[in-house]
């Protein structure tokens, strides 16, 4: 117990474990609902590390967490070893490095397998709803006023604002009938709408054939 309070409170692991104990610290906040683990996401660019693509506060708390093991194991051997002078500052200097090292290989290995896991995905838009059937939920849709409701793709329901130009063959939409979403307007945060016949709808492509194979054997055609 001794030799590991001696090394753990020496150089090279005291710094880790000053990190280390933030690091702690923080991850209890999180718990308690008093801070936000991506707190730090926009004041560091760790894309530049390699080490990107997962909030910033988890990939410190591993680099520091195997880091100050790596750093407390060589701290032990340097103690056992019983060097002194320039050689056992040069040796803390080398395990201190040597652990920064470690710590970033096992944090950009870390990333690689949380990335193949979880891919990055799009953040959802209401670019997503353009082209997709909508329903008109108002009694009327004109210029100034309508609104509709749109299924996204994960099945989830929305009611978006929309707009008509102009009837369309003079036949204007009404509550409970079919519209098609063509067109966003950013400025005015409303969706251009057209009247649309859910009988004209194809729906999903037809999944293609696959060869089926027979176990009968051809027959040769004779000749002459």
């Amino acid at each position: 117990m001794r030799e590991f309070l001696s090394a753990a409170t020496s150089f090279p692991a005291v710094p880790f474990g000053a990190a280390l104990i933030v690091v702690v610290f923080f991850w209890l906040l999180v718990l308690a609902g008093a801070a936000d683990h991506h707190s730090f996401d926009g004041d560091l660019d760790t894309d530049l590390a390699g080490i990107g693509g997962v909030p910033v506060t988890v990939t410190v708390s591993v680099m520091v967490v195997v880091g100050w093991f790596t750093s407390l194991t060589g701290a032990v051997l340097m103690h056992r070893s019983g060097t002194t002078g320039l050689v056992r500052a040069g040796f803390a200097c080398a395990v201190f490095a040597g652990a920064l090292l470690i710590g970033w290989i096992a944090t950009r290995g870390f990333v690689r397998c949380f990335r193949r896991r979880f891919p990055d995905e799009p953040p959802p838009s209401r670019q997503d709803f353009l082209g997709r059937v909508c329903t008109i939920r108002t009694g009327s849709v004109s210029s100034d006023f309508g609104q509709a409701e749109v299924v996204a793709a994960d099945g989830s329901t929305a009611v978006v604002q929309v707009r008509l130009a102009g009837p369309a063959d003079g036949a204007a939409l009404t509550a409970g009938s079919a519209g098609l979403l063509y067109a966003y307007d950013d400025a005015g945060e409303f969706f251009w709408v057209s009247a649309y016949d859910k009988a004209l709808d194809p729906g999903p492509p037809p999944r293609p054939r696959t060869a089926q194979r027979t176990g009968a054997r051809r027959t040769p055609r004779r000749t002459g």
